[in-house]
């Protein structure tokens, strides 16, 4: 199987190269990934200036493609030019913290594995709970078994996962759940400060919301320590309400 592994974290992350070892277990690994930090960048690509990418290497080992731009230019420009076969398999991560609940929709990491769902590639996004001294290794030992059984069991068609890993599953057993991505949105709230020319900036200081007891979301069984699984689409439009709005009228519209 030929995988295309990517990150948000930049090529020189350690969650990247512990997923390589372990997805080189099943299969061909090829590695195109930022050369610096993405995080939170969302689904940005580069079109205004030229996308610049060199390989990266370990000594005379080829650590793969360094790019000059987002997890997103990164997927599209390896799928497109980089890659030696087109891959079957792209997966993104491991990424130093999680990518859960409406985090989702600002995720590099996410981001980069939706550009290999456009593709028409399965994609996995794999992230783990964030820690100082994070056993990437011990994540990957989960991650790639979990991803091996996901391929096992969909249908043909390309599919779209978010594999998200608490810090609880490195040290106990984990039930592997299924579940909706959590909705509720953040805490929009910035602390105010002052530079020392007395300009102001601000620092962002929202969190996660706690999810309702009675949810069973990704947040909520992250917090009870279990790995989670959610499907993924990047169709947004609203089909329920498309019938609805087709039975509108509208005024033709005039310039003036």
């Amino acid at each position: 199987m030929q995988i295309l592994l990517t990150n948000d974290d930049g090529i020189y992350a350690p969650g990247l190269a512990a997923l390589e070892h372990e997805l080189r277990k099943i299969g061909s690994v090829e590695v195109a990934a930022p050369l610096t930090e993405q995080s939170g960048v969302g689904h940005a690509i580069t079109y205004r200036t030229p996308l610049m990418a060199r390989e990266a290497y370990d000594g005379t080992r080829q650590r793969g493609w360094a790019v000059e731009g987002s997890p997103a230019d990164c997927v599209k420009l390896a799928i497109s030019e980089l890659c030696s076969a087109r891959p079957q398999l792209v997966v993104s991560g491991i990424n130093s913290g999680l990518n859960a609940g409406i985090n989702v929709l600002y995720s590099g990491t996410v981001s980069a594995a939706i550009e290999g769902a456009f593709f028409g590639v399965t994609s996995v996004a794999v992230s783990l709970e964030w820690d100082e001294q994070a056993r990437y290794d011990i994540a990957a030992q989960l991650a790639v078994p979990i991803i091996s059984q996901i391929l096992a069991q969909k249908g043909p068609e390309p599919q779209l996962y978010n594999l998200n890993i608490p810090l609880a599953a490195l040290n106990r057993p984990s039930e592997v759940r299924v579940t909706p991505m959590c909705i509720a949105p953040w805490g929009e709230s910035y602390e105010r400060r002052d530079d020392p020319r007395g300009r102001p900036y601000y620092w962002a200081t929202g969190k996660q919301p706690a999810p309702a007891s009675d949810a069973t979301t990704d947040l909520a069984e992250l917090r009870a320590g279990n790995i989670t699984l959610t499907p993924l689409d990047f169709d947004l439009t609203r089909r329920d309400k498309l019938a609805e709005m087709r039975r509108w009228q509208f005024a033709a519209a005039t310039g003036s």
